[in-house]
């Protein structure tokens, strides 16, 4: 039983150190996709479901267009909303600076992911060793896609899947059982790898070779953390810098929102911290 219990510990431990990391990017959380630093002044979530193409903006929720800003025209639930001027330059600047900035975040998602990937195989492959490590960078690789489901670029289009829907339906049931039969597969080269590793391991009894097993687990955890603390620096200093620019991005939402009734009731953003409204 112990020997399960830390081979599904090893699972775990690659599964969280990837989504749970004290690293600043992109996480998915139970209902929402969020971003920001580790500064807690700024965390930054998404009410809805986001789609940027050169010359259009769509706003929807689970799979159903809420707004869209397209060709300097705006639609709300489908129909054309008349805009004066000074409506219009809110419009257009509101969703210039969206393109520019989910961009941003996508490639943060993907970069911290790589990242975080990377730090959990470097130092579970020499404890599993190659088989038993593979099998481990499958469940990674899994969950990296999924992850891609939510945030992509396709040629000249980029999409955040942010809402309830969207994430509930990348990381539902299916994916559960996804993982769940990964693990049954791997579970056989992972147990005769720890095996190995603890009747090898120093001390005579079985105990002594137990408790100096799961020192080395403790350190594999402490070598992810940190892996992944020397390669964060830049990604919390770019999750920040997009929380700034998100932070300046809502005040413009704001200000939208305001000059166009329609909009009011979607708001995009939801800042946390000192500076949300």
């Amino acid at each position: 039983m112990n020997t399960l219990k830390a081979s599904i510990g090893l699972t775990t431990l690659g599964i969280s150190a990837l989504l749970a990391s004290s690293a600043a990017w992109a996480t998915v959380k139970a209902d929402h996709l969020s971003f920001g630093g580790n500064d807690s002044h700024c965390e930054v979530s998404l009410n809805y479901d986001v789609a940027v193409e050169p010359k259009k903006f769509v706003v929807s929720e689970a799979d159903k267009e809420v707004y869209r800003v397209e060709l300097g025209k705006l639609y709300v639930e489908g129909k054309e909303v008349e805009l004066d001027a000074k409506q219009q330059q809110l419009v257009s600047q509101y969703a210039d600076e969206v393109g520019k900035q989910v961009p941003e975040v996508i490639d943060l998602v993907h970069d911290a992911v790589a990242i975080a990937t990377t730090a959990v195989s470097m130092a579970l492959t020499p404890l599993l060793g190659d088989a038993a490590g593979a099998n481990v960078d499958a469940m990674m690789a899994r969950l990296s896609e999924r992850i891609d489901d939510i945030a992509y670029q396709q040629g000249d289009r980029f999409y955040l899947g942010a809402t309830e829907s969207s994430i509930e339906k990348t990381f539902g049931d299916e994916f559960e059982q996804e993982m769940e039969q990964l693990v049954q597969n791997s579970i056989g080269s992972i147990m005769m790898s720890i095996g190995s590793e603890m009747m090898n391991g120093d001390g005579g009894s079985f105990e002594e070779k137990m408790e100096a097993f799961s020192a080395k687990m403790d350190n594999v955890g402490k070598d992810i953390e940190a892996q992944l603390e020397q390669q964060s620096a830049e990604l919390e200093n770019r999750a920040d810098k997009l929380c700034d620019n998100f932070q300046q991005l809502a005040l413009l939402e704001s200000q939208m929102r305001e000059a166009v009734p329609e909009l009011e009731s979607y708001p995009l953003m939801k800042l946390q911290g000192p500076l949300a409204k």
